[in-house]
């Protein structure tokens, strides 16, 4: 009977355990999707930008911008250079 109790501990242990774990690991993967969508499309702004006049510097603030906030991040950029072009 003991053994029994001790085994579906360990297996709610480990259902908990893995539970906890792929909840981070779906937030990360998201933060990596858009952060890597936020990079593309800040090179592909300033590819094609370069033709019509509008680039945006890639700096390691416009950067931090695009990878954390994504491609809503390349927009803020773009309307933060229109309005206050530096």
């Amino acid at each position: 009977m003991d053994t029994v109790i001790s085994l579906v501990f360990i297996v709610l242990a480990v259902f908990l355990l893995i539970r906890l774990l792929l909840k981070p690991l779906k937030w990360a993967v998201k933060l990596l999707l858009n952060a890597l969508g936020g990079f593309v499309l800040l090179f592909v702004v300033n590819f094609v930008g370069s033709w019509v006049g509008l680039s945006v510097g890639i700096t390691w603030l416009n950067a931090l911008v695009a990878g954390v906030l994504g491609l809503p991040g390349v927009a803020l950029l773009l309307v933060l250079k229109f309005f206050l072009p530096l």
